[in-house]
């Protein structure tokens, strides 16, 4: 059964592409366009994995992972954020949140499977 994989991220051409490079590696994968969204989408449908923008309108990457991590059954899901900073404080800022790595944008797809498949392999082996 293919892992299924929550993208969370208010750009579009991210989402295309994201979505486009984990389904040619046999990923299911589901979208949403807010953190909000996000959260209800990664409660009703129980991805294996999130991927979450840390910048959005609304409710931004950050305040979402902390509401995530703060449901039971929604804190076992490992979240990977996407950040277009490397200011330190900030990226210690998404560890301390709850995140279990984080990829900086504009992301090498190939490193971003990688850290997805690291991830996928310790958690399910947690589970």
């Amino acid at each position: 059964m293919a892992k299924k994989i929550l993208v969370v991220d208010d750009d579009l051409n991210i989402v295309r592409v994201v979505e486009s490079r984990l389904k040619a590696n046999g990923y299911e994968v589901t979208h949403s366009g807010d953190g909000l969204d996000g959260i209800k989408k990664a409660a009703s449908e129980k991805p294996d994995l999130i991927l979450l923008d840390v910048n959005m309108p609304g409710m931004n990457g950050l305040e979402a992972l902390k509401k995530l991590k703060y449901d039971d059954s929604t804190k076992p899901i490992p979240v990977i954020m996407f950040t277009a900073t490397h200011e330190l404080d900030a990226i210690r800022n998404i560890f301390d949140s709850g995140a279990i790595d984080y990829i900086s944008k504009p992301f090498n797809a190939s490193e971003l499977l990688k850290k997805i498949e690291r991830a996928l392999t310790i958690f399910s082996k947690k589970s």
